[in-house]
């Protein structure tokens, strides 16, 4: 006996369905299929939870210096000339960012080799290509999800029976974090 479902699919169909269901449910909270998808996703989901939590705090603050492009009140670059080119002015600012230890870069890592890239789409239909946005699950996994679970020995999904599908009979899920 295998030791996880094969879901009637080749091993790189079934990894890239299980890794989209995963990412689905991390970024939306809750997602519905059949209950063996469920029971299989939710190994890998716990798994990637536990691990955020086991590494949320482990980062340092770091203050570095970073050139950043002057902009005027139209938010376009100023320019100067200098020797007859045009050239942007940069400013010099502080800023703060995490540094990940190793372990949590490890993790990171880990977690994106699971995670597929999501891309938020505004609703409205205008600029809507020019106003979608990348989100970074790792970021959200370890800022949002870990910290609510940080006092929780696992159990973090639940899964709630919803009843046949009509099409095939399957046993249709809710797969939802708790």
């Amino acid at each position: 006996m295998a030791g996880y479902r094969k879901l009637g699919r080749t091993s790189n169909q079934r990894k890239a369905l299980l890794r989209s269901q995963v990412t689905s449910l991390l970024y939306h909270g809750k997602i519905r299929t059949t209950e063996a998808k469920a029971k299989e996703i939710r190994k890998i989901a716990e798994g990637l939870i536990a691990l955020a939590v086991k590494e949320k705090d482990n980062f340092e603050e770091v203050t570095v210096q970073a050139k950043v492009a002057r902009k005027d009140k139209d938010g376009k670059r100023v320019k100067e000339v200098v020797d007859g080119k045009k050239v942007t002015v940069f400013d010099t600012v502080e800023k703060k960012i995490k540094k990940d230890n190793p372990s949590r870069l490890h993790a990171r890592r880990q977690m994106l080799k699971m995670l597929y890239g999501v891309t938020e789409v505004p609703a409205d239909g205008a600029k809507r290509k020019q106003n979608t946005k990348s989100v970074d699950l790792t970021q959200k996994l370890f800022d949002e999800i870990a910290p609510k679970y940080a006092n929780r020995q696992g159990g973090y999904t639940r899964i709630v029976k919803i009843g046949q599908r009509k099409g095939d009979a399957a046993m249709e899920v809710l797969i939802e974090l708790v």
